[in-house]
Parts: structure tokens; sequence; C-alpha cells
């Protein structure tokens, strides 16, 4: 059995739809580092969260980095989907290229769970060295095969690891 942790169980047995942002600026992509989700110690991700019924998907990028990263984008480019299937965890992603408008990065929050419920522990910009040196199970699958940043902004549009 998967070594769980509890504050996910909120999003565990249930096929969910995220949207989520790729930004990178001066040679760096930003990440929001998560506590321990399933086996792992950390988790690392592109920001970005849950679709809710009757959003668009470009709406919801825009509030889930405000939300996460305390910034404003703009959604450029649809660039890839990704089924996440960790079980319990099952999501289908899909990725937009995104641009900063405005803000100052801060490690935000989900306003879907509590303040002792939260996943989020650090939002950073990360290089494709520190990327690449991050433990396997520690960082999402677009993320663990990358030779350079610029290979997420040219990914097939599909894919599952």
């Amino acid at each position: 059995m998967a070594d769980l942790n509890p504050n996910v169980l909120p999003y565990a047995e249930q096929l969910r739809v995220r949207v989520c942002g790729i930004c990178i600026e001066d040679n760096k992509l930003l990440l929001v580092r998560h506590g321990k989700t399933v086996d792992n110690e950390a988790f690392w991700a592109p920001p970005g969260g849950g679709l809710q019924f009757g959003e668009s998907m470009r709406a919801c990028l825009v509030r889930e980095l405000q939300e996460e990263a305390g910034v404003q984008v703009q959604v450029k480019r649809f660039l890839f989907v990704n089924e996440f299937l960790h079980p319990p965890l099952h999501a289908i992603e899909f990725f937009f290229e995104v641009q900063l408008t405005d803000g100052t990065i801060i490690t935000g929050t989900d306003p879907e769970a509590a303040s002792d419920k939260q996943l989020i522990e650090q939002v950073e910009w990360l290089t494709i060295k520190q990327i690449q040196q991050l433990p396997l199970q520690d960082k999402h699958q677009a993320l663990r095969h990358l030779f350079s940043l610029d290979d997420l902004l040219g990914m097939k549009h599909t894919f599952k690891a």
C-alpha cells in the first residue's frame, strides 16, 4: 500500500481535472514544492490545480497561480496533456505556457484546505541543473527526463510516464 500523506486524502480515489502553468524566466522554471504526497518526501511540480465546474481552463490557471504563487499571469499556448496516475491519486493535467504580468513570488495557500492541512511548502525558481538533482520520486513526471527547460515547451501533446 502507498505511503500516503493524510492531507492528500481529499484528492484521493477520484479523477481530477487539473490545469498547470509552465513559466520560464531567466532560464529558471517556477515550481511549487508540496509536502509529502505519495511515496516521497516532497513533490515539486509546476503550479496549478483543480478545474472547478463551469470554469474555463484559462481562468482556472490564472486563479491557481494567484493562490499558489501570488502572481498574475497571461495564459499563452497549450503545451501538452498528462495523465497523473499514482494510486490513490489520479488526474488528467492540461499544461499551458504562462507569462508573468504582475506580482512578486510568494508561497501561497490552497483555499480549499485548512491552515493545518496545507500541502504547499515553497514556491521557487529552479534551474535545469537544480531540477535534475532532485530525487526522481520527488518531482512531477513532466520534469523527470528534461535536458533543458525548452524541452517543456516542445513536448508531444500527450504523454504518460
